[in-house]
């Protein structure tokens, strides 16, 4: 099977690598010298990290390689700054040096608690990332953004952090089911809504095959999402400009996650923050009836969620005034002029984001 190499230029430039049965690929991208690894991974592929690990001590012919497995609590609930203190806890005590590295093998909480972790000890190790499900392999495995939640909201603690090598297997995305992929898929959409509108047209032409893992339509919304999100990262390493565009549908999205306690997954909270940026946006008398009502009919033929409670508002806004995306104290949202033109709105009037929540509230 052939693989599709995309590569993140700037800086710390590092190549992502798409196909399947490509897990080898870990190995020979860790530095000359890594003699210690931790691979971090969810209760839920423990057995496969187990693997994971065999085949990085076979694969060395540089001298012995010690891997150590860090099991952390599954989806958010391991993006905690206590989860980040067990894994700093086990290097310290294996003796991890600079020229040591850090794996993180799972999904989207994982690959962030991962990079958190690797840029935060001894001020930085080698990273490789190795996404085990759609919204890691689209969007948290890619661009060096790791953080840990807390309990006034999420990502508000992390650092920048490039990975040496992202290696995304797509025999790895076998086991999800129908319902976590179409939830990841959610960040595809966003990249069609954003910037590459082809994702937009694989989706309306059959959305079944689109959200498959196994089809040649899933894989081409991948590679145009992930290269999206290559290039932005590229240009804007530490989101002081053109990078603001990939939070489109995330600052309503996260207050979501939020107010369920991290229950929701991420795509179905963006999924209606998506819709409500839409709406936002058309009130605002910037995108057109026809594009706002278009994002309603492509979330809807996926299954993904547009509605969410109408009392919630209060919560919500409060949440989102103390967003890491807010700037002087001022909400900030991304909204669209048309599909693939983003802006940014600053400081919307109340009554008018109240309004278009009406648009969602169920």
């Amino acid at each position: 099977m052939s693989t599709t190499t995309i590569g993140v230029t700037g800086n710390d430039a590092y190549d992502i690598t798409l196909g399947r049965g490509i897990l080898d690929r870990v190995s020979t991208a860790l530095a000359p010298g890594v003699r210690k690894i931790l691979v971090v991974h969810p209760p839920t592929l423990a057995a496969r990290a187990a693997e994971l690990r065999d085949r990085l001590l076979a694969d060395t012919a540089e001298g012995p390689r010690e891997v150590l497995l860090a099991e952390i609590p599954d989806a958010e609930q391991g993006k905690r700054i206590e989860v980040a203190a067990f894994c700093w806890q086990v290097m310290g005590q294996a003796d991890f040096t600079r020229s040591d590295a850090v794996i993180g093998y799972g999904g989207g909480a994982v690959t962030d608690l991962a990079g958190f972790v690797a840029a935060t000890w001894l001020r930085g190790v080698q990273l490789i990332q190795v996404p085990t499900t759609v919204l890691g392999l689209v969007d948290a495995a890619v661009g060096g953004k790791t953080g840990v939640n807390t309990a006034e909201g999420k990502n508000l603690v992390g650092a920048f952090w490039a990975p040496t090598a992202v290696i995304g297997d797509l025999d790895e995305l076998a086991s999800l089911s129908p319902n976590e992929a179409t939830a990841g898929f959610a960040e595809v959409v966003k990249a069609g809504f954003i910037w590459a509108p082809e994702i937009l047209d694989i989706i309306e032409a059959d959305p079944a095959r689109a959200v498959d893992t196994t089809t040649d339509e899933f894989r081409r919304a991948v590679e145009l999402a992930i290269d999206m999100k290559a290039k932005v990262v590229a240009d804007d390493f530490r989101e002081a400009g053109l990078r603001e565009i990939l939070n489109y549908g995330h600052t309503l999205g996260h207050a979501i996650e939020h107010a369920e306690r991290y229950r929701w997954r991420h795509g179905a909270a963006i999924s209606v923050g998506m819709l409500y940026a839409a709406e936002l946006s058309r009130l605002a008398g910037r995108l057109s009836d026809t594009a706002a009502e278009r994002h309603r009919t492509i979330l809807d033929s996926l299954g993904l969620p547009t509605t969410y409670r109408a009392g919630a508002w209060p919560q919500l806004l409060a949440t989102m005034q103390r967003d890491k995306k807010s700037r002087g104290g001022m909400l900030r949202f991304i909204l669209l002029d048309d599909i693939a033109k983003p802006t940014v709105l600053q400081a919307p009037d109340e009554s008018l984001m109240f309004a278009a929540y009406q648009e969602v509230g169920a």
